[in-house]
């Protein structure tokens, strides 16, 4: 995976992790010349969680795996986690026995959700998986990320598209969501071969990926605001809620929208209008493939993507 491969010790490396991004100073620790470790040494973190230092170096080490909820908590204090990362590590001290992995298939958006999509033409919505990748989109939607070379993949594109840091003018905090996001996504499945494939492409190819996968920050893709400079129609702020699929478990339904009479919804708008698509059907939603040839030549300046077949999705 390039970074943090031992599945096996999922609960030590996180923290580590955190451990290692706290400044003794911060806590009212005096920090000495002579620290040799980046962030609080262990026996200063059992110290501030009120257990014995042999036995917090257990649980980096992994020779012990599953505190109880009062250690984890008391853990999760000393560390100073946010709500999303005391969650996490809630999971990562639950006994969790070894299941045999299903054999991979293709994933499906339901038809119900394809057609609600499609009802809703002037709001820009996508579903993603649990690796962050596009698996449908609306016409607007599909707009939205239009002439980007990973537009299907919302990793790799803030990570490797070349027009990233311009497509998104607050490029570090985007990184960083999306990296914590894409860790809260796949909670404590880090063999998930996806995943594995996904994480080890970027460590490799991007320094700032890996340098943030190794901060094991965690946040759940739930609702934010986020600014794009769209090759078509300029500046956009809009902001989205994430909404988890019930019916297709690690199905994210992403729904972006402007604030009532601003720019960014008249530039919206003009979006839409590009698009031409008011009439769209759930077969014209589905997730239109790199490369594949319009049936009806596009107006020249339409972002607008064929439909993939409906095995794609």
């Amino acid at each position: 995976m390039g970074m943090d491969t031992d599945t096996e010790n999922l609960l030590g490396q996180f923290l580590r992790a955190r451990r290692e991004r706290l400044r003794p100073e911060d806590l009212g620790i005096r920090a000495d010349g002579r620290r040799r470790v980046a962030g609080l040494r262990r026996e200063e973190v059992a110290q501030l969680a009120g257990v014995s230092t042999d036995y917090y170096v257990r649980l980096e080490q992994g020779r012990e795996r599953h505190p109880s909820v009062q250690v984890v908590e008391a853990l999760a204090r000393a560390l100073e986690l946010e709500e999303d990362a005391v969650a996490h590590l809630h999971r990562l001290a639950l006994p969790t026995p070894r299941r045999r992995r299903p054999a991979a298939r293709r994933e499906r958006v339901s038809p119900h959700l394809l057609n609600m999509m499609a009802a809703w033409p002037r709001t820009p919505v996508v579903v993603l998986d649990r690796c962050l990748a596009v698996l449908a989109a609306n016409a607007l939607g599909t707009a939205l990320f239009d002439g980007h070379t990973y537009r299907d993949d919302l990793v790799r594109l803030v990570f490797l598209d070349p027009d990233a840091r311009d497509f998104y003018p607050d490029w570090d905090r985007v990184a960083a969501s999306t990296v914590g996001g894409l860790r809260a996504a796949v909670g404590t499945d880090l063999d998930d071969p996806r995943l594995v494939e996904v994480v080890g492409e970027l460590s490799l190819k991007s320094e700032t990926f890996r340098r943030l996968w190794a901060r094991h920050d965690i946040r759940q893709k739930t609702h934010e605001t986020k600014r794009f400079r769209h090759p078509v129609v300029g500046e956009l702020t809009l902001h989205y809620e994430s909404l988890t699929v019930n019916s297709a478990p690690g199905q994210q339904l992403v729904v972006y929208h402007a604030d009532p009479g601003s720019p960014s919804e008249q530039a919206l708008s003009l979006l839409g209008s590009y698009t031409a698509d008011d009439g769209a059907s759930a077969e014209e939603v589905r997730r239109r493939r790199p490369g594949q040839p319009a049936p009806q030549e596009p107006a020249r300046h339409s972002p607008h993507r064929p439909p993939a077949d409906p095995d794609t999705v």
